[in-house]
């Protein structure tokens, strides 16, 4: 099927002669008539003449999808009249009087609540001549009502099943070719030197691990349990003064149920099944840094994308590459708080089907909140942040007098400028994770996309809402859960 994004020789047309329009329309029309018009009024003026001819160029980009020698592919919809007659057939009749070739053809429920269950509207996609175009259109008119002629509104794809993440895998290599070759965090040093055959082991794991199969279990060496412990035994004191009370409490519990101690670095599936348990995430292991459309789009299902290689003994402190030490230690707890699930989860929900510049905003918004995010508890500042609860010079840094902190705002934090090659200079922070939670709710509702998501957990899969009957099912879903809670208060009256 040809791409909605084509520039086509009809929209050309339109756009020229607006063109050509606006420029004799300047030149012809004198810019003040008598005394001089107030600049609200020209603000309006010239608004109205741009609305007009946006508008003009619209009806006509409606109509032909896109046109190329001659043949136009139209997208068309439309709805049957009540009728005894077979209407369907008189339909594609037409189609097949103007000699159309039919690209897609869809029923799908009415848009409008009155048809009820059995209002369908039908999504017809099809290549004729091109001055066939507004004949098929009126003859369809006569047996059909609500007509329109429209492009498709084209998004990103994105998985609707949990067994679909397998399709995103798509692993991003940084490389600094500034960066010393034999610095322990340059990427080829890093899979010849760093990691050795067990990255190349834990990488090659990773990447074929599919939905639904037990995590590999790693035999780590005597050298990567070391550094584990150096840098758990000396993150393990400061997180009583600067981590946040949810960190604190998980941590409490991965120790007891997860094997979290200096001289053991837990495996990611019993980590995994203490996780579901308390919040319905779950981990899945990953050879590298994942693209961020696939990475936030697991999120949307509760699974956290997990590498389970560890960092260079000769700079424990401190990756810029995802390791097990800033995944368990980091992430992992904060994972384990109800509504700190929620709010990740929801950035996951936002990102599916969105443009490359919300997933942009997006996964900077999560770079200021999930990894160097600040919160307010007991009346002082807390890291909730897995890239400070990970490194120990940037959790001290990031308390201290010395950066800017701001009031999380997520439409400023979303367009923050950021590195990860140095201590952040700003820091956002929370009031608490619900209010964090509602801000975000608020900015991911002025994201465009033509549907809205909703994350099923009995199937584990992502509905769209996409029209009224989809979601006059999910109403009925929260009536449900309202009556137990309400049945539930009546009871304890």
């Amino acid at each position: 099927m040809p791409n909605s994004s084509s520039s086509t020789s009809s929209t050309k047309s339109v756009r020229r002669a607006a063109s050509e329009l606006e420029r004799s329309d300047s030149i012809t029309s004198p810019r003040f008539v008598g005394r001089r018009q107030s600049l609200i009024e020209d603000a309006r003026k010239e608004r109205e003449a741009a609305a007009a001819a946006a508008e003009a160029a619209e009806a006509s980009e409606q109509i032909v999808f896109e046109e190329d020698d001659g043949r136009a592919l139209l997208s068309l919809f439309f709805r049957l009249r009540s009728s005894k007659s077979p209407a369907l057939s008189r339909a594609f009749k037409v189609f097949e009087t103007f000699e159309a070739k039919l690209h897609h053809l869809e029923s799908r429920p009415s848009r409008n609540p009155k048809d009820g269950l059995e209002g369908l509207e039908y999504f017809v996609q099809c290549e004729l001549h091109l001055s066939d175009v507004s004949t098929l259109v009126s003859s369809i008119k006569r047996i059909a009502e609500e007509v329109r002629t429209t492009k498709e509104v084209k998004f990103h794809w994105f998985p609707r099943k949990i067994a679909e993440l397998d399709k995103c895998h798509h692993l991003v290599t940084k490389f600094d070719p500034d960066l010393d070759q034999d610095h322990p965090v340059s990427i080829p040093c890093l899979q010849h030197h760093m990691y050795g055959c067990l990255f190349q082991h834990v990488s090659n794991a990773s990447s074929f691990n599919l939905s639904g199969e037990p995590i590999p279990r790693v035999e780590y060496t005597e050298e990567e349990i070391g550094t584990w412990r150096e840098v758990y035994s000396t993150l393990r004191d400061l997180y009583n003064t600067h981590a946040c009370s949810e960190h604190l409490e998980a941590f409490r519990l991965l120790e007891r149920h997860c094997g979290y101690s200096p001289d053991n670095i837990p495996q990611l599936e019993d980590v995994s099944r203490f996780l579901k348990e308390q919040t319905g995430f779950q981990l899945r292991p990953v050879a590298g840094l994942l693209s961020a459309r696939d990475f936030l789009a697991s999120l949307a299902f509760r699974v956290f994308q997990c590498t389970q290689y560890i960092r260079h003994a000769s700079s424990p402190m401190h990756s810029p590459e995802p390791d097990c030490v800033h995944e368990l230690l980091g992430h992992v707890p904060m994972l384990a708080d109800r509504t700190f699930a929620q709010f990740s989860q929801a950035i996951g929900l936002a990102s599916l089907g969105a443009s490359e510049e919300d997933i942009e905003k997006l996964s900077t918004m999560y770079w200021f909140t999930v990894e160097f995010g600040l919160c307010k508890q007991g009346g002082a500042v807390k890291a909730y942040g897995a890239g400070l609860l990970s490194s120990y010079g940037e959790l001290v840094h990031s308390l201290s007098d010395e950066p800017e902190r701001r009031e999380f705002d997520p439409e400023i934090a979303a367009v923050q400028p950021y590195q990860d090659q140095n201590y952040q200079s700003v820091y956002f922070v929370s009031e608490s994770f619900a209010d964090a939670k509602e801000k975000l709710r608020t900015y991911v509702s002025g994201i465009k996309r033509p549907f809205s998501v909703r994350f099923d957990p009995y199937t584990c899969s992502i509905e769209v809402l996409d029209n009224p009957l989809k979601i006059q099912g999910g109403l009925e879903s929260v009536k449900d859960d309202l009556k137990i809670l309400t049945d539930a208060l009546n009871v304890l009256a």
